[in-house]
Parts: structure tokens; C-alpha cells; sequence
């Protein structure tokens, strides 16, 4: 992926990495998303500083690293990744082949991934799979659900006892507090949504899939395959939006806004901006859970 903009990169790097004396941190993780850094934090305490690699506002589906941030890695004890994500997906074996000795490991282990589905019939009527994004290799949005946070969590917690097993009591203590959290979070996603009568909702980029399905919802995308949508894809999306009683449009704000506000605007819903890569993880599900279930319950 990218081939030139990759190589001409990692010139750079090296004419930085030649002018940088570089000393590993035995007490730095790298984190490719901020929600990473909310788990791994809670977990890790005071024992590692974390290091996110996407800054804030930036899509980790796009972002390119600055020779100075991959540096910045090649520093870290280890990198802790999140799975198939178009960061990691263009970087990840150019950062394993160049720091041989950085510990990688994939917090998505053991989580079933979501494929995409495209559009498919119902009832003669053409509708949107709750996934409308392309990821040959699964969708990598684990973390915007139930199931994903505790798959994370625990995978974080293996690997802190690896690197560190003398602290693994404090570690284990602190992973107890944090799933703890997950379920109160669980508990409170539930009572807002479970007595939804209108379970359908729009999003530009298809980030809540897993959301979705955990909390039997559907997901109609505006994105189509990573692109943005045709004049007749946007017809068929406004049909199926009417014909679900949709209320709401979320736009995240890595992404431009101009078919998010068409859309709301051809179907009455409200457009709410949302940031699914929000480092509080919990205040975020809870903040998307009272969108949808603002004035839509029995």
C-alpha cells in the first residue's frame, strides 16, 4: 500500500534516525488509537507511559506517521496494535521489519470479526448491510462495543504481565477495576436502549458495526467501500432511512460533512456529531447510546 509515499518516508527516517541518538524506553507502549490508550492506561497505571501514535482528529484508516512519530515508536518496550486497520495495515510490517526487537502485540485476539456484506435484497427492496465499509480482512472497529472492550482488556492484560510479570497483581487488580467499569457501562447502554422502538440509524463511516450488533440495531453507512456514495446510492440510502422511521445521522470528525447534512436534511434526522476514536471510551457509548434513544423509546 502506497509504495512510493512509504519509501520516500522511510529515507526521511533514516536521515532522522542518523541525526537522533536513539535510546529504547523500557517504560513506553505504543498504542495505534486513543481508545487503546484509554484501556491500556486503566491497566498498565503508573508502571508504563503510553504512547498514541494517531493524533486526535486524524482517521487511523488514512493516517501517515511523520518520521519523528516512527521514531518515537521504534523507542517504545512495545506496540500494542488493534487489528485490521488501514494505518497498520500500510505501516505495520515496515515498523516490525525496521525495529526487530520491538514486542508486538494484537489486542483484537480472539475477537470474531465482522465482514462486510454488501447491499443486499429485502422484500424486493434494496438495503444497506449495517457494515457499508470495505475490510477484506474484517472490520477493525472492535472497540466500540461490549465484547471488543473486554477482548481488549484482557489481551492488554497478558501482554502487561508479559513484559512485567514482577507487577502482575497490580496489573490483575487494576484489570478487575476496569471490567468493573465495563459492565456498569454495559448495564447503563442497555437501559437506554433496550425499549428503542426505532432501531435503525445513519453514519458516515461505518464505525459501529459491533455496536450495532450487540445491541440489535442497524446500521445504515453513507460511505461506500471506503468511497464516497453515488447519486443513486444516496437515493437508496434516504429510501431505506424513510422507510425505517430513522431519527438520527452521525458524522464523525475525521470526515467531511457535506453528504451527512444532504442526508439529514432529505429525511427530517437529526445530525449529531460524534468521536467513536474518543479516548474516554465509556462517556462515548453512553454519549451515542442517549442520541439514539433521545425521545424514541416506548
Amino acid at each position: 500500500m502506497y509504495p512510493v509515499r512509504i519509501c520516500a518516508f522511510f529515507f526521511a527516517w533514516l536521515l532522522l534516525a542518523g541525526c537522533v541518538e536513539k535510546s529504547g524506553n523500557e517504560h513506553q507502549l505504543s498504542v495505534t488509537i486513543e481508545p487503546q490508550r484509554f484501556f491500556v492506561e486503566k491497566i498498565a497505571g503508573d508502571k508504563f507511559a503510553v504512547h498514541c501514535v494517531v493524533p486526535s482528529g486524524q482517521s487511523p484508516e488514512t493516517y501517515d506517521p511523520t518520521p519523528r512519530e516512527m521514531m518515537q515508536i521504534a523507542g517504545s518496550r512495545a506496540y500494542f496494535r488493534i487489528g485490521p486497520i488501514g494505518f497498520e495495515q500500510a505501516w505495520m510490517e515496515k515498523i516490525q521489519a525496521n525495529n526487530p526487537d520491538l514486542l508486538i502485540f494484537d489486542l483484537s485476539e480472539g475477537m470474531s470479526l465482522l465482514h462486510d456484506t454488501h447491499a443486499e435484497e429485502e422484500e424486493g427492496e434494496a438495503h444497506h448491510h449495517p457494515d457499508g465499509h470495505h475490510h477484506e480482512a474484517g472490520d477493525p472497529h472492535i472497540w466500540n462495543s461490549i465484547e471488543g472492550a473486554r477482548i481488549i482488556a484482557r489481551n492488554c492484560l497478558q501482554a502487561l504481565i508479559r513484559l512485567d510479570g514482577e507487577n502482575t497483581s497490580y496489573y490483575q487488580e487494576n484489570y478487575d477495576r476496569l471490567t468493573a467499569e465495563i459492565d456498569r457501562t454495559e448495564k447503563e447502554l442497555h437501559g437506554l436502549l433496550d425499549g428503542l422502538s426505532l432501531r435503525t440509524f445513519i453514519i458516515y463511516h461505518p464505525a459501529l458495526t459491533y455496536f450495532a450488533d450487540e445491541f440489535g440495531l442497524t446500521q445504515l453507512a453513507i460511505e461506500m467501500d471506503g468511497k464516497e456514495p453515488s447519486p443513486a446510492q444516496l437515493k437508496q440510502l434516504v429510501e431505506t432511512a424513510r422507510k425505517h422511521e430513522t431519527q438520527v445521522v452521525f458524522i464523525q470528525q475525521e470526515f467531511d460533512r457535506k453528504n451527512a447534512e444532504l442526508i439529514a436534511r432529505e429525511t427530517g434526522c437529526k445530525l449529531i456529531t460524534i468521536n467513536p476514536l474518543n479516548y474516554r471510551w465509556d462517556e462515548e457509548m453512553i454519549r451515542i447510546a442517549k442520541a439514539l434513544a433521545d425521545g424514541k423509546t416506548h
